[in-house]
C-alpha cells in the first residue's frame, strides 16, 4: 500500500504526551455533514495523477492503482484496498459533447422525466438537447487507510465500470448471515461485510488495454467482528440516506472533456 498523504501523528516527549493524550480528539471530531467526502478513482495510463508534469501527479501511483482524490492516498494494484459498502446511489450527470467544447453541466435527478427521452447514438446516451448523459453507480464506503483507520469515501463506477458495479450489487444481494443462537438465516445488511478492491486489465474492440475494477469478498474477515466499526458503517449509511454528506469537489467535473464515450470502452 502506498500513501502520499497520510494522517499526521504527533510525536511528543513522554511528559507532554501524558497531558495531550488526556485531551485526545477534543475539537477534532466533526459530524458527517460538516466534512467533504472524497472519491476513490482508478488510475489509467492517461490519468494526470500518473504524469510527473501534471499538477495532479501522485508520486508512486501506478497504472491500475486506486487513489483518493482529496488526500492523494493510494493503493497499488498488487495490494488493493479493503472497503465496507454502506449504501449505493445511482446518479446521472449531463455533459456537453467533446466536439462541442465539452464540460460538465449539472446533475440530473433520478426521477426527472428527461431520462425517458434519452436515446442511444454512436455509443453515447444522448439527451433531447444534444448533450450526453452519464450514469454512475456510487458506492458510499468506509475504506481502510494506511494507519489502520476507516474513513468515508465514494467509489463511483461509470462507463465500462458499470458492469462491475452490477456484479458487485448482485454479490451484496446474495450475502446471508446465520444467527449463532437461533440458527435463523437472513440477508445481511449491506454494511456488515468487508470487500477487497483491486484492478484487472481489459481490452476493447480496438485492442486498447485499460484497467477496470475487480471486487471480491475479503477472505480474511468478510463478516467483521468489531462493534465500533459496525456502528461507524451504520452511521455512514444513515447519513447517506438522510442526504447529509457533502461530496468533495469532483476534479472530473472541472475538466472540459466529458467521460469517454462507451463505444470506445475506456473509462476516463
Amino acid at each position: 500500500m502506498g500513501a502520499v498523504a497520510k494522517k499526521k501523528s504527533a510525536e511528543l516527549s513522554t511528559e507532554v504526551m501524558d497531558d495531550v493524550w488526556a485531551d485526545a480528539g477534543k475539537g477534532a471530531s466533526f459530524k458527517e455533514d460538516e466534512m467533504q467526502v472524497p472519491f476513490l478513482r482508478l488510475a489509467q495510463d492517461m490519468s494526470p495523477q500518473t504524469k510527473k508534469n501534471k499538477p495532479e501527479f501522485i508520486d508512486g501511483l501506478e497504472y491500475g492503482g486506486i487513489f483518493n482524490t482529496l488526500t492523494s492516498e493510494f493503493w497499488l494494484r498488487e495490494d488493493g484496498l479493503r472497503v465496507i459498502v454502506c449504501d449505493t446511489v445511482t446518479k446521472y450527470t449531463e455533459w456537453v459533447p467533446r466536439d462541442n467544447g465539452g464540460g460538465f453541466v449539472s446533475e440530473i435527478d433520478a426521477d426527472d422525466p428527461v431520462l425517458e427521452e434519452v436515446v442511444r447514438e454512436k455509443g453515447a446516451d444522448v439527451m433531447p438537447n444534444g448533450n450526453h448523459l452519464i450514469k454512475a453507480d456510487n458506492f458510499y464506503c468506509l475504506y481502510e487507510s494506511a494507519d489502520g483507520g476507516w474513513n468515508p469515501a465514494i467509489l463511483d463506477m461509470k462507463i465500462t465500470q458499470l458492469k462491475i458495479g452490477r456484479r458487485w450489487k448482485s454479490k451484496i444481494n446474495i450475502c446471508t448471515m446465520k444467527h449463532p443462537k437461533t440458527g435463523q438465516v437472513a440477508k445481511a445488511p449491506i454494511f456488515a461485510n468487508i470487500w477487497k478492491i483491486s484492478s484487472v486489465d481489459e481490452t476493447n474492440k480496438n485492442n486498447d488495454t485499460y484497467a477496470n475494477y475487480s471486487v471480491d469478498m475479503d477472505t480474511k474477515n468478510f463478516f467483521f467482528d468489531d462493534m465500533d466499526l459496525y456502528q461507524q458503517a451504520k452511521s455512514l449509511a444513515t447519513a447517506v440516506a438522510a442526504g447529509d454528506l457533502k461530496e468533495s469537489v469532483d476534479p472530473e467535473k472541472q475538466n472540459k472533456a466529458p467521460p469517454v464515450d462507451k463505444d470506445q470502452e475506456i473509462p476516463f
